[in-house]
């Protein structure tokens, strides 16, 4: 699975995820057997030379995510969790919340 998040910056242990406005970096995660096989960042999320992402995570619920919809990807929200590390703990554990319309 395919995991995308807008970030603050490019460090996989210190960025902070980020609202649509303000990314500076899109972090690209590579989730497969219950781990994080690799993160990727990008300047442009697409970038990424990915045909099919099938998640993104956004830092809040009033983000406008129907695009992100319309592409196909599902919508999480972040609830306490910072760090690429952190969100990915908390996707593996189904800890964060769905966006709905």
């Amino acid at each position: 699975m395919l995991i995308l998040i807008p970030m603050d910056g490019d460090n996989e242990k210190a960025s902070k995820i980020t609202t649509l406005f303000n990314v500076q970096k899109w972090a690209l995660a590579h989730f497969d057997a219950g781990e994080v096989q690799s993160v990727s960042f990008f300047d442009d999320r697409t970038q990424t030379g990915e045909d099919w992402i099938d998640f993104i995570v956004l830092e809040n619920k009033f983000e406008n995510y129907l695009d992100f919809m319309e592409e196909g990807m599902m919508v999480l929200v972040r609830r306490e969790e910072e760090t690429v590390e952190e969100i990915m703990e908390a996707f593996k554990f189904k800890e964060l919340d769905e966006a709905g319309i």
